[in-house]
């Protein structure tokens, strides 16, 4: 899995690209076996604060799976007006079920206020979860919502290339695709139906 530098950011980025063209037409599923989650976890333990038991079982996976569904339903809905993910389109659970499946995964972990007062700057308080109590689920929930409620999710796009099913956050304004390979995959599409175009037409 090679991931692109807002994955590196965010873990709901992250969670939602497991799904990925095959690079054959078709679309993987990282998390599609035990071994494959724990590779992923591998990737995204840097991403998510506190510590977390991250044991890969196939009922974790069965979690995992199922906040990735709800994280790219919501994206699904961000999205919109534009176009959403290929992979998405024909199998979103609806984006109400979506939330309340985060939220209820997100509170399962209790948090406690964390006052911090670095020498030379201002106390600021923060929610961190209780000693001994964060779980993989709760944490991957919680940093979906916070992307959710981020100002880098106004900037997110489905990657409009052919085949590609990822989402990205858009660094500038007339980026249409997640990374260089697709957009080269995209002209090169471009360019062969106006080629095709061009015959139909005798031109």
């Amino acid at each position: 899995m090679t991931e692109q530098p807002e994955e590196r950011r965010w873990a709901a980025l992250a969670l939602a690209s497991t799904i990925r063209h095959d690079g054959e037409g078709g679309v993987a599923d990282d998390l599609d076996g035990v071994e494959g989650l724990r590779a992923w976890l591998d990737e995204v333990a840097t991403l998510l604060p506190g510590e977390w038991d991250a044991e890969a079982t196939e009922a974790l996976r069965g979690e995992v799976r199922a906040l990735r569904d709800a994280v790219r339903a919501l994206f699904a809905r961000g999205v919109r007006p534009g176009p959403v993910s290929p992979a998405d389109a024909d199998r979103l659970q609806p984006a109400d079920e979506a939330l309340a499946l985060l939220n209820a995964v997100a509170a399962r972990v209790p948090v406690r206020p964390v006052l911090d007062w670095p020498e030379g700057a201002a106390p600021a308080v923060r929610l961190a979860p209780a000693p001994g109590t964060d779980t993989l689920p709760a944490a991957l929930a919680r940093a979906a919502l916070a992307f959710l409620a981020a100002p880098d999710f106004a900037r997110l796009r489905a990657c409009t290339a052919p085949r590609c099913v990822r989402y990205f956050v858009r660094r500038h304004g007339r980026q249409e695709w997640c990374k260089p390979s697709c957009g080269n995959r995209a002209r090169a599409a471009r360019h062969y139906r106006r080629h095709l175009a061009a015959e139909a037409t005798g031109a």
